[in-house]
């Protein structure tokens, strides 16, 4: 009986708010990759991401039943997920299959597995930990080359598969905890520096060509083929334009039902729902995410120490990167770089990785 009441007790503390926010968020997602599942008959994805979002809401619950503070305290155990991290994306490149041109997942069977999502939520960890420990110290740019060769070693691992658009996030999950962490504003900018330096080093000699396509189709899209690159930006623009302020209606798209969107379940996932959810299915989905990073800053201003408000705050810079840039792909504003829509985009890795994150800002908030 006092194990039940302990529970019950524990269940009341955590944040329903940013629980029901996240529960309507998925549900939206849900319904878009049914609707975009009618056309071709093929509700595979639309179950398996049933069950990963099942996994994932599992995880949470239990992991905020977890003390936060064993991460904290235990140097060891964040070292052992930060390698375990490392040596899952090298083995990419030997087990992992290549899908549309990049290595990033291991096939299990129907089920696929990107260790680059586990990646980030880690890397928040180690790096919460790190600045944690130094936050009276960031005057020294010491602090800022050691934590940068913690995101540069997955970062090259991921830059080379090649997942470029993930390694944008990586490197601006980085830099927004530094920002945090209180660095100074000339190590800023010699940071800035380092990579327009790194940029033109890139463009010349690692950037595929097909990597330079898509960031030539962003800048000046007139100059790239609209039947190659620019094709999925322009259907994906109409679609959003031909939404409305009240949609076409679930499964009536006409981009998303005949195929003319590419993606809609994943990259363009955004435009689909644009098309047939219109303004007003925008403007709540922006009004939930809204919800859900108010509520995570709400927590990240709660805590009395260092390691759960950069935790907090990293973990809200990540969801912050990705719904901004995978709206801009979507709009036109960002080049196509594969970044999910947190929580709505189908994707098991990215679905799971998010609610362990979540469940560790249970934890924070509940304990």
């Amino acid at each position: 009986m006092k194990n039940i009441l302990s529970i019950l007790r524990h269940l009341r503390r955590l944040d329903w708010v940013l629980i029901s926010s996240t529960l309507l968020l998925v549900g939206m997602g849900l319904l878009s990759i049914y609707s975009s599942s009618l056309s071709q008959g093929d509700f595979l994805n639309f179950k398996k991401q049933i069950i990963f979002f099942g996994i994932g809401f599992f995880l949470m619950i239990v992991l905020s039943f977890f003390d936060w503070r064993a991460l904290r305290e235990n140097p060891y155990l964040i070292l052992f997920l930060y390698f375990s991290c490392l040596f899952t994306l090298a083995g990419l490149f030997r087990f992992a299959p290549e899908i549309r041109g990049i290595k990033s997942w291991y096939k299990l069977g129907p089920i696929s597995i990107n260790p680059i999502e586990f990646t980030k939520i880690v890397l928040i960890i180690l790096l919460a930990k790190y600045f944690s420990m130094r936050h009276i110290e960031m005057y020294r740019i010491r602090h800022i080359l050691i934590s940068s060769v913690y995101v540069i070693i997955p970062s090259a691992l991921i830059f080379f598969q090649p997942d470029l658009g993930s390694v944008l996030i990586l490197i601006a999950l980085w830099v927004g905890i530094l920002i945090i962490s209180g660095i100074k504003l000339r190590h800023f900018l010699i940071l800035i520096l380092c990579f327009l330096l790194i940029f033109i080093f890139s463009w010349v000699f690692l950037l595929k060509d097909y990597q330079k396509e898509r960031i030539i189709s962003f800048i000046s899209p007139q100059l790239s083929d609209p039947l190659k690159i620019g094709w999925s930006q322009n259907q994906a623009k109409i679609a959003i334009g031909s939404g409305g302020i009240f949609g076409q209606g679930i499964g009536r798209g006409s981009q998303t039902q005949y195929g003319f969107l590419p993606e809609p379940q994943t990259d363009f996932i955004f435009a689909a729902i644009a098309e047939e959810m219109g303004l007003i299915g925008v403007m709540i989905l922006l009004f939930l995410f809204s919800i859900l990073i108010w509520r995570i800053l709400k927590i990240t201003l709660s805590v009395q120490t260092n390691f759960p408000r950069l935790f907090a705050s990293g973990f809200a810079i990540l969801l912050i990167s990705q719904i901004f840039i995978h709206i801009g792909m979507n709009l036109g504003i960002f080049p196509i770089i594969g970044i999910p829509l947190p929580l709505i985009s189908y994707g098991g890795s990215s679905l799971i990785a998010t609610f362990i994150g979540l469940g560790i800002l249970q934890s924070i908030k509940s304990h």
